[in-house]
C-alpha cells in the first residue's frame, strides 16, 4: 500500500466567518491531503457579513498563524462545486460532519456530486467533540448581540467581528 497522500482536496463553504469548527476540519484534511483549497461560495443573491476579500484575508492570516500558508489556498467559486474541483485539478471534496443531520444532508450532496462527476470522491471527516456545536450562523448572531465568541473562532476572526459589532 502506498504511503503518499492524495495531492489536493477542495473544502467548500461560505466561511462567513471561519470558525474553530472549520479550522478543525481543515486540520484533519491536511493530515490526509498535501494541499487543501478553501473554496468560498460567492452568490450574487446572498449578502454575507464579510466580503470575499475580507474572508480570504482572515483565512490567509489564520492559516499563516497555524503554519498552513504553503498548504492551503483560498479561492472564490460561483459555479457547481464539481466544476470548481475539476478546474483546480483536485479529485477530492472535503466535508466535515458535526452530527446526523449533517450526515443526511452531506450524503445527499455527495450522491448528487457523484452522479454529475463520478471521477470525484467526497471524503467526510468528523468534527472534534469540542467544536461540534459551532456554526457560523450562531457565531454571527451571538457576536451581533454583543456576546463573547472568542471560544468559537480563531483570534483573527474575533478581532474582525469585534470591529463590526462594537458600538461607537
Amino acid at each position: 500500500m502506498s504511503k503518499t497522500k492524495p495531492h489536493k482536496a477542495v473544502y467548500a463553504g461560505s466561511f462567513d466567518p471561519m470558525t474553530n469548527g472549520h479550522l478543525d476540519v481543515l486540520r484533519a484534511g491536511l493530515k490526509l491531503f498535501d494541499h487543501v483549497v478553501i473554496a468560498i461560495g460567492v452568490h450574487p443573491g446572498k449578502k454575507p457579513l464579510f466580503s470575499f476579500e475580507q474572508r480570504k484575508q482572515m483565512i490567509d492570516e489564520v492559516c499563516a498563524d497555524q503554519g498552513y500558508a504553503d498548504t492551503v489556498s483560498v479561492l472564490p467559486f460561483d459555479n457547481l462545486l464539481v466544476d470548481m474541483v475539476r478546474e483546480n485539478h483536485a479529485g477530492i471534496i472535503l466535508r466535515g460532519l458535526r452530527d446526523g443531520t449533517d450526515l443526511d444532508y452531506e450524503m445527499q450532496m455527495a450522491g448528487m456530486n457523484e452522479t454529475m462527476a463520478p471521477d470525484l470522491q467526497t471524503v467526510f471527516v468528523p468534527s472534534s467533540p469540542a467544536v461540534r456545536t459551532i456554526t457560523a450562523t450562531l457565531v454571527r448572531q451571538i457576536s451581533a448581540m454583543g456576546g463573547d465568541v472568542r471560544s468559537f473562532v480563531p483570534r483573527q476572526i474575533y478581532v474582525q467581528l469585534k470591529k463590526i459589532h462594537s458600538t461607537p
